[in-house]
């Protein structure tokens, strides 16, 4: 259940700006003079270079280190004086210094290591051979960084469950699984086979009918974790009998517990989610904050990571979301990474590990058993 909140990720980003720029202070006064050495520019010319300009380019103290061939340019090492001196040539119509650029390389989202995520991964363990249906907007197949193994649309009009009109299934699945390579980010679980299953449309919504036909589906293809970060405010005895049905098979069904937030006290999760046969997954910040907006109520489980949190979207893109729908797919990878550890183990052995091995936070009304520790749910 993505938050609406993509303002507050919007404002969180901006205070982050904000807080790096005042973490910048000025150089003292006093601090020696910088080395004022040649540097190298890349210098282009409005017509052809011939002899001349490299002369001048050698009277100016300069030396040429490289002419490209297709086009009028030069790399040249020149004192700055130099260059600015260069600039006001005729001739010539730019100077600019020749910058470094670096790899895009894979990064880690902090929620990975928040859970211990890593410390698992780097026993060997990723997750290989369990299968995780995520039941969302669809996953876009064609993201770099991720591998999709099948699934299914019950979504009227959208018949391709490798296509995400809307961005939060597939941001959920790169929680759960995002690929350990160069690229984008890195999943709890990046070796479990991901699963579509549409069930949500691209604004983002979904009929009850349909999510239950989405975990039938789950266990009749012998899913081993659904992941649900969506939910409703009304109860359903249709959606509670498939949800039931669906652990009483041997599924691990995991549910965002809602993004309602406090209420006078009230319990405020939702559907999905409070039904028993669900694990309730509440949000929490880096610091094991419970994010404001993350339900509460007796049903609530386990807390993960759900604020700020980096993940893939479609067209090979990244982006920052909050709300429980983050943190839900955080423990499907946990849980996937359970039973990569443990293949004898059933579903009901799985969740009671993450709620036994979870490092409490407070009260469980508002933090169930407390923040996931998947290191120790694997030992």
């Amino acid at each position: 259940m993505k938050v609406t909140l993509r303002k507050l990720s919007i404002i969180f980003s901006m205070v982050l700006v904000l807080s790096l720029l005042v973490g910048f202070s000025s150089p003292s006064a006093s601090a020696a003079p910088a080395d004022k050495g040649p540097k190298n520019f890349l210098v282009g010319f409005k017509t052809n270079i011939n002899q001349a300009q490299i002369n001048n380019i050698q009277k100016l103290g300069g030396q040429v280190k490289h002419q490209f061939k297709f086009m009028d340019t030069m790399l040249i090492s020149l004192p700055e004086p130099a260059a600015k001196a260069l600039k006001k040539n005729p001739n010539v119509s730019y100077v600019e210094e020749d910058q470094v650029a670096h790899a895009i390389g894979q990064t880690t989202p902090w929620g990975i290591p928040h859970i211990k995520a890593d410390q698992v991964q780097a026993t060997g363990n990723t997750g290989s051979g369990v299968k995780v249906a995520v039941l969302d907007t669809g996953i876009d197949a064609s993201h770099e960084d991720l591998n999709v193994s099948g699934g299914a649309s019950f979504v009227s009009g959208e018949p391709d469950a490798t296509t995400d009109g809307n961005g939060h299934g597939t941001h959920v699945a790169g929680t759960v699984a995002g690929l350990n390579n160069s690229v984008g980010v890195l999943g709890v679980a990046h070796s479990a086979s991901l699963y579509a299953v549409k069930v949500l449309d691209s604004s983002g919504s979904g009929t009850y009918s349909g999510i239950i036909q989405g975990i039938e589906w789950a266990v009749d293809n012998n899913m081993d974790v659904i992941n649900m970060s969506l939910g409703g405010s009304s109860g359903s005895t249709a959606l509670k009998n498939a949800t039931d049905n669906a652990y009483n098979s041997g599924v691990l069904v995991v549910a965002a517990a809602g993004n309602e937030g406090t209420f006078f006290g009230f319990n405020t999760i939702g559907y999905p989610a409070k039904y028993d046969s669900a694990m309730a997954v509440g949000a929490v910040d880096s610091n094991n904050k419970r994010a404001s907006f993350s339900s509460v109520g007796s049903e609530l489980e386990v807390m993960a990571p759900g604020v700020n949190i980096s993940s893939s979207v479609p067209g090979n893109g990244y982006d920052s979301y909050n709300g429980t729908s983050m943190a839900s797919p955080h423990v499907a990878g946990a849980a996937a990474l359970v039973m990569a550890a443990n293949p004898g183990l059933s579903n009901a052995d799985v969740r009671q590990k993450l709620n036994d091995t979870a490092i409490p936070l407070g009260s469980s009304f508002y933090y169930g058993n407390g923040v996931i520790d998947v290191y120790e749910a694997t030992r």
